[in-house]
């Protein structure tokens, strides 16, 4: 499966780019859905930060559970992040198979 554009892509052009919206809005849509993604698994596994933050702190991964909030709140967090707060909460949920 390829994604994005590339040479190879048919016609060869790249997409036009939106003139209008800044690089900071370009992100907006996509941080808003990371961050749903993420508050809308907490919320059908019934786990809040606090028990967020001690299944992280069994995988390594050690964050409060305040920063936690923050850090979701303010949407600025990584894809990395993103799938392993997916797998605290669900196990088996995401797949590193390549």
């Amino acid at each position: 499966m390829q994604i994005g554009w590339t040479t190879e892509s048919p016609g060869a052009e790249p997409p036009e780019q939106d003139e209008g919206r800044s690089a900071p809005d370009v992100w907006a849509d996509w941080e808003d859905a990371a961050r749903d993604t993420l508050v809308e698994a907490m919320r059908e596994a019934k786990v809040g930060y606090k028990e967020l933050s001690w299944r992280l702190g069994t995988m390594g991964i050690h964050e409060s559970p305040d920063r936690l909030n923050r850090k979701v709140n303010r949407k600025r967090f990584s894809a990395a992040f993103l799938l392993a707060c997916l797998e605290a909460i669900e196990p088996d949920s995401t797949s590193s198979d390549a």
